[in-house]
């Protein structure tokens, strides 16, 4: 008897140690967070947007990063240090948001509280995705009136958005939804092409619904946020451009450069670093002037290209049909330098009417990991003059393969391997920083064919490292949207139209442009590390492999990884 009490008591020890350790004390934290909702979503399936919701979240994570700062990270695994530091990451930005109160301020030049509309709208498979899209559209006044109260607020602390992003097509974000027919709203366009399994009752029941939904909770709707900005927020809102001018300004401002590069830089260091990329792009620009024999300055040949009819597409349908033909061509060469490739096919659309004049001029828009649907290399149409040709095969390695989808993809492929946040995660500097190095690794591949394509490559290259003296430029050295627009305009080739889009952008959003040029150097200097240290034994497709099979990750934990792998390397040699 006395044995089998000590038999017990040591299991009961050795389960006690068990339920103590790291990881499922680990597991168990990340598993309340993710299964965690703040709100009923059948309730708000727009979700809520109050100041109480957002405190109540910041309170949340703060307690959850006490618990997490208690683990022993020497009991675990590789992956499950990542986990850890990655939750940490993104508590940590839940706790910065309230901080900051950036809740107060939800609007960018191109994107925002009502841009985020129209992304409800999708085809309707079955009768319970017409219930749900039914809801949504009788959500949209509440989700108007919380959003109306932040930005109120926001106007009398002086967390808002400048004039200026505005004065540029902004005011088409709500004008397109506001028309005289029912049947004209871009959120009726579902229900014209409903689930032939719907029985014909039901199709009466949900067309008399739908038509109620868009006559009171979508045009009024619209009407009441044309009201607002035009006739309230553009006459209080700041007019100095850089976040600097904001309260808390530039603490923000460093702020949004730790969570948008995931480094600690400081803003001068971009700025700096930013200038001699500029430099260095510059030079290579003009070796291909000079290749193709034109005869002028470097700013007549960027007005050549920004004139000549030869660079354009002369309608929508042959600027998608040149973009579908790049991205089978670099399907050819992704076995070369990839050793995963994704399940998930994409295909190559137009960006949606009422989204594209304020909208980029291309992006990769993906879908859950379990979903049906393909993923979608959005190329936008709007006003063809502004989107040259030879910058097109960079857009698309960028946006497609090898880039957002490739990467996005096998994200959401790793499936149980790592939590579900990690397979929802975006970080820019690691996704922005991966896709722009593929712009670079295109070169490799022979996606360029011509001194013009290659120059586009160095274009939006340009273009990103403009970024870095540009952002910093206007969010801590005081300098207006004019002086932002010339150096854009003097050091690349961007039509002006996109000069425009991108300015008011970086004002609008501080700090994110930064993440592309600093994730993209980041992987390319490891990847030099690694071939300098390796040298014959360097494999790009191993790299590639490295770099993508733990999904998102920081740039500080991407460094790692590498180091890792080239000891590895070493060692097995």
């Amino acid at each position: 008897m006395k044995k089998i009490s000590i038999l017990c008591f040591c299991l009961f020890i050795i389960l006690s140690c068990n339920l103590a350790s790291p990881s499922p004390k680990l597991n168990s934290i990340i598993d309340e967070i993710q299964n965690r909702e703040g709100y009923d979503k059948d309730l708000f399936p727009l979700g809520i947007y109050t100041e109480d919701y957002y405190k109540n979240e910041a309170k949340y994570a703060k307690e959850k990063l006490v618990q997490l700062e208690e683990i022993d990270t020497k009991e675990l695994n590789e992956t499950e240090n990542i986990s850890l530091e990655l939750m940490k990451f993104q508590l940590q930005e839940t706790v910065d948001f309230y901080k900051f109160e950036a809740y107060l301020n939800p609007l960018l030049s191109d994107y925002g509280f009502h841009n985020n509309l129209p992304y409800i709208v999708s085809p309707l498979n079955n009768y319970k995705q017409v219930k749900e899209y039914l809801n949504k559209l009788k959500a949209i006044p509440t989700f108007i009136d919380d959003n109306l109260v932040l930005l109120r607020k926001g106007l009398e602390k002086g967390v808002s958005q400048p004039k200026v992003i505005f004065e540029n097509g902004y005011e088409t974000s709500y004008n397109t939804h506001i028309v005289d027919n029912y049947e004209d709203s871009y959120y009726y366009s579902p229900f014209k092409n409903l689930p032939e399994q719907i029985t014909q009752n039901q199709k009466d029941s949900i067309l008399i619904e739908a038509k109620l939904a868009i006559e009171q909770n979508v045009i009024p709707q619209f009407k009441i946020v044309k009201d607002f900005f035009e006739n309230e927020y553009l006459n209080k809102t700041r007019n100095e451009i850089g976040v600097s001018s904001t309260p808390s300004g530039n603490e923000y401002y460093q702020n949004r450069i730790k969570y948008y590069t995931t480094l600690d830089l400081t803003a001068n260091e971009i700025h700096q670093t930013g200038i001699s990329e500029v430099a260095r792009i510059k030079s290579e620009m003009k070796k291909i002037i000079g290749e193709v024999d034109f005869e002028g300055t470097f700013e007549e040949f960027i007005d050549f290209l920004r004139t000549d009819e030869q660079f354009y597409a002369k309608t929508p349908e042959s600027l998608l049909k040149e973009a579908r033909n790049i991205a089978k061509k670099v399907d050819a060469q992704l076995p070369r330098y990839f050793i995963t490739l994704p399940r998930k096919p994409y295909g190559v659309a137009p960006v949606p009417d009422a989204i594209a004049p304020k909208y980029t001029t291309g992006r990769y828009i993906g879908t859950e990991a379990n979903s049906t649907e393909p993923g979608y290399y959005w190329v936008n149409t709007y006003d063809l003059k502004s989107r040259p040709l030879y910058v097109l095969p960079s857009l698309t390695v960028h946006e497609a393969v090898p880039g957002h989808h490739l990467q996005g993809s096998l994200n959401n492929e790793l499936g149980d391997s790592i939590p579900q946040f990690r397979r929802d995660m975006y970080l820019s500097a690691y996704g922005e920083g991966w896709g722009l190095y593929c712009e670079f690794l295109a070169e490799e591949m022979g996606i360029y064919e011509t001194p013009y394509e290659r120059f586009g490559k160095l274009t939006y290259e340009m273009w990103r490292a403009c970024r870095l003296v540009i952002d910093t430029g206007i969010h801590t050295k005081g300098w207006s949207r004019e002086q932002a627009v010339e150096y854009m305009s003097s050091n690349s080739a961007l039509s002006l139209h996109n000069i425009n889009t991108e300015i008011d952008r970086y004002i609008s959003w501080p700090g994110q442009a930064l993440s592309y040029k600093i994730g993209e150097l980041t992987i390319r200097k490891l990847r030099e590390q690694a071939k300098i240290e390796l040298g014959t034994n360097f494999d790009i497709r191993e790299f590639h492999e490295v770099i993508l099979e733990q999904g998102t990750v920081t740039l500080a934990i991407l460094e790692e990884r590498i180091n890792k792998y080239i000891l590895r390397k070493k060692v097995s040699q």
